[in-house]
């Protein structure tokens, strides 16, 4: 049986949920405006090109999944809920692999240290621990409420 596009292979994937909750590019390029300070919604309209009833349903929506939120007594400006501000690290690090392979001189947006100004680069770091979980010491497990499918996926380790 063929699945429809867009339903992911393994229904409980933290990597499929994640995607599907992001979309599209667009919410990623709107969370980045906002993020930036831009949250009045011409400003935002005007930095994306938007047409203004798409912005509005893209806004409308990560209002509805709980990602950003109206600004009390200001309708038209909007700023992150934490469970927005939680996908900052993943838009920094998202750009900062997008810099990865352009020498300095050919970069467009670098992440900077605000009070000293030099360029920094995010690594993703265990919390408990402060070791960086980017090497082959780190791997994906099926959790506790892991399905069949999904244990069958991570369940095969011969490490």
């Amino acid at each position: 049986m063929t699945k429809p596009p867009g339903t992911p292979r393994i229904p409980d994937c933290p990597l499929a949920r994640a995607a599907g909750f992001i979309g599209d590019w667009s919410t990623l390029e709107l969370l980045h405006e906002v993020f930036d300070g831009h949250t009045h919604v011409e400003e935002i309209r005007g930095n994306l090109r938007s047409d203004a009833d798409v912005l509005a349903a893209r806004l409308d929506a990560l209002v509805a999944r709980g990602v950003l939120k109206r600004s009390a007594g200001r309708r038209d400006h909007y700023e992150p809920t934490p469970l927005g501000r939680s996908l900052r690290p993943v838009l920094l690090t998202l750009a900062a692999w997008g810099n990865r392979e352009l020498a300095a001189g050919e970069r467009g947006m670098i992440l900077v240290d605000t009070r000293t100004g030099e360029e920094v680069e995010p690594v993703v770091v265990d919390r408990a621990t402060g070791r960086r979980v980017d090497t082959e010491a780190y791997a994906f497990a099926p959790g506790p409420a892991a399905s069949g499918a999904m244990r069958a996926r991570f369940g095969r380790r011969s490490d």
